[in-house]
């Protein structure tokens, strides 16, 4: 379901861009995001702590967050008009190699020996499917703004991940509110033809479960499976997006697509295999040496430190627990 959702967005564009703007497109879809997260919030609101809200010090990161989400769907459903939707479901996995290079550049993530193995061959991947296809070695428009809206994802992930402790409501419901707002902004000074009702109506509705509830279930799925089997999942909707489009778009599969299928598909198999091979779990034991009425005493605590790695999304989360270790320091210090 998790990765179902989100595989809609590209081939459900593509049928509705026939009749819609691509910035209007993207403009509607954040709206209906935010409006349906939105609307959910607002029954949740009460019962969520006020410390999990945004503060003054998350402005710069909610803010590059939005202007991030403006561009990079604008991008990509031009990319989508101009292209295949195959090549642009295949070519978002490309969004892979940009938050882990960002992460590892910027915030000095660490980043394994398989996992660049794998970006080096999405990276070959996206190269393959990015040629014209026609005899030369021109690149295909359509590919450079998809790859394009990929790489301002890269940045708007990092940029998110500083922020991802807070409500996931809350977030959802600015990025998709503000992002859509100024998209329509964007598209009222390129002078697009707006669209009907009817149209806004199922643009809306994509938007909602296209990025709207696949975000939530992402985050919701993380407190149940854990981040490493959600990445996991979640690595499987840009294969279920290219199964969409060759089948209700029809679109005609060249021989350059198979290969960089086969290379995408093996290269993401590495990423999953990477990702879950860095979710473990440790057993430790501390001694403990305290003096107490003159006599020393000494200890010995077990207990589990948790180990969460998510690397393929550039996300490098490392997470200790340390309660019983913790709980008796703090007795011993009362």
């Amino acid at each position: 379901m998790l990765a179902g959702f989100y595989a809609l967005n590209v081939p459900c564009s593509k049928l509705l861009l026939s009749d819609v703007t691509p910035t209007f497109m993207a403009a509607f879809l954040y709206l209906g995001a935010g409006v349906g997260v939105g609307i959910m919030y607002f029954f949740h609101f009460k019962k969520e702590p006020k410390d999990e809200r945004l503060q003054k010090k998350d402005l710069p990161y909610t803010f590059a967050m939005v202007v991030l989400d403006i561009i990079a769907p604008i991008l990509l459903m031009f990319g989508v008009r101009l292209g295949t939707a195959a090549n642009a479901s295949l070519l978002g996995n490309f969004e892979i190699v940009a938050t882990t290079i960002i992460a590892f550049m910027i915030f000095k993530e660490k980043v394994s020996k398989r996992l660049w193995g794998a970006i080096g061959l999405v990276t070959l991947s996206s190269i393959i499917l990015s040629f014209a296809g026609n005899g030369s070695f021109d690149f295909s428009v359509g590919s450079v703004f998809v790859l394009g809206a990929t790489v301002c994802w890269g940045f708007e992930n990092n940029c998110t991940r500083s922020i991802s402790e807070k409500s996931t409501y809350q977030i959802v419901t600015i990025k998709g509110i503000c992002s859509g707002m100024g998209s329509l902004i964007v598209a009222a000074i390129m002078k697009e033809t707006f669209p009907n009702a009817a149209n806004i109506l199922m643009v809306m509705l994509l938007g909602f479960v296209a990025y709207g509830l696949s975000i939530f279930t992402y985050i919701r799925a993380q407190k149940t499976l854990g981040a490493a089997k959600t990445s996991a999942y979640y690595a499987v909707a840009p294969f279920i997006g290219v199964f969409l489009s060759l089948i209700f778009l029809r679109e005609r599969i060249t021989i350059s697509f198979i290969i960089a299928l086969s290379i995408m598909i093996f290269a993401t198999v590495v990423i999953i295999y990477d990702t879950l091979a860095h979710s473990h779990k440790h057993a430790h034991t501390h001694v403990v040496t305290h003096t107490h009425d003159g006599t020393t005493h000494t200890h010995t605590i077990e207990h589990t430190h948790n180990h969460v790695h998510v690397l393929s999304k550039g996300k490098h989360d490392h997470t200790h627990s340390l309660s019983e270790l913790e709980k008796y320091l703090n007795h011993r210090t009362v």
